[in-house]
C-alpha cells in the first residue's frame, strides 16, 4: 500500500481537543472498499473519510464515509470536517463553498467569515412513532422522564435516528442504554441511532442539550452528530417544538462524555417542505502518513 496523507480533525468543536474527532484520508482511489473498513477500524473513530482524488468531479469531491464498523451513506460531521481539509489542504484557503459527492447524494458545504461552516441536508423523511414505555427501558429511564407532548420518532436526513424528547438534563444524563433490549429492539427498524434531547443545557447560551448513542455502528456514545442533529432540526420543526415552524438554536453535546460540542441548527417549513442546514466549526489537530 502506498503512504497515504491523513488528517485528524476536531468537527463541531470551538477548540481544539474537543468536538468529534474525524480521521481524513486524501487520494485514497487505490483503495479497495476492504482496505477502507480495515483503515476505519483502525482508526476506531466514530467515522473516517476517504477523499478519492483532490480533484473534483461532476461539480462536487468523492468522498465515502466509514464508521468502524460498515460504510455510510451520510454523516454530519464528517462532511463538515472533510470539507475543512478539502478548503485547508487542498485548495489553500480559497473556496467560499464547495460539493462532496456522498453516497446519499451531493452534500453542498458554505464556508462563513465568522469561521463556521453550515452544510445543507437533504429533505427529512419521518418514519414510525413508538411507545414511551419501550424506549425508556432500553435507556434505563422510567417513562416520566420522557416528555410526552412530542412523539418518539423514526427521522432521518441520510441517516434515520429514534429522536426522544426527555423533560430534563438530569434525565439526559442518567439516560444509558441496555445493549441487549437495545440490539434486539432495533433488529428490525429502519433507525439504528437514538438520540434524546431536553431544553435544559450545560451553558447559558445554548438552547438544547443532546445525546445520542450508536452501538450498532461500533460507537457507544457520539460527541457530535450532524446527521442526527440534522433529523432533530426537522423534528423539532414539524412537532413545532418551540412553537412555530423555524429555527434557529444552538444545540450542545459530548459533555457526557468530555468532549463538549456546539453544533448550530437551522430549520424552516414552507410549502410542504423543510429546509435543514447544520453549522459548526472544524479545527485540525495532526497530519501525517498511513504506511
Amino acid at each position: 500500500m502506498k503512504k497515504l496523507p491523513f488528517y485528524i480533525v476536531d468537527v463541531f468543536a470551538e477548540k481544539k481537543y474537543a468536538g468529534n474527532q474525524l480521521a481524513v484520508f486524501r487520494e485514497a482511489h487505490t483503495l479497495s472498499s476492504e482496505e477502507m473498513q480495515q483503515i476505519a477500524r483502525e482508526t476506531n473513530f466514530s467515522e473516517t473519510t476517504f477523499i478519492l482524488q483532490d480533484e473534483p468531479r461532476d461539480g462536487g469531491y468523492d468522498v465515502r464515509i466509514f464508521t468502524p464498523m460498515e460504510e455510510v451513506p451520510f454523516a454530519g460531521h464528517p462532511t463538515l470536517g472533510t470539507a475543512h481539509v478539502i478548503r485547508n489542504e487542498i485548495l489553500k484557503g480559497k473556496a467560499e463553498a464547495l460539493t462532496l459527492n456522498l453516497k446519499v447524494g451531493k452534500i453542498p458545504v458554505t464556508f462563513g467569515r465568522d469561521g463556521y461552516y453550515w452544510m445543507k441536508q437533504i429533505e427529512p423523511e419521518f418514519g414510525k412513532n413508538h411507545p414511551a414505555e419501550t424506549i425508556s427501558v432500553i435507556l434505563g429511564l422510567p417513562v416520566t422522564d420522557i416528555d410526552g407532548r412530542f412523539p418518539l420518532q423514526e427521522v432521518s436526513t441520510g441517516i434515520p435516528f429514534f429522536i426522544v424528547p426527555l423533560k430534563t438534563l438530569s434525565a439526559l444524563k442518567a439516560a444509558k442504554v441496555d445493549q441487549d433490549k437495545y440490539f434486539a429492539f432495533i433488529k428490525d427498524s429502519w433507525a439504528k441511532g437514538i438520540l434524546v434531547f431536553c431544553p435544559e443545557t450545560h451553558e447559558a447560551q445554548n438552547d438544547i442539550s443532546v445525546r445520542v448513542f450508536v452501538d450498532y455502528f461500533g460507537v457507544p456514545e457520539d460527541p457530535a452528530t450532524g446527521s442526527g442533529n440534522g433529523c432533530l432540526a426537522g423534528y423539532l420543526v414539524k412537532h413545532r417544538y418551540f412553537g412555530k415552524n423555524s429555527i434557529d438554536i444552538r444545540s450542545e453535546q459530548g459533555y457526557e462524555i468530555g468532549r463538549p460540542s456546539l453544533l448550530l441548527l437551522q430549520a424552516e417549513e414552507g410549502n410542504a417542505k423543510i429546509n435543514i442546514s447544520v453549522g459548526g466549526k472544524a479545527v485540525i489537530v495532526a497530519r501525517g502518513e498511513f504506511v
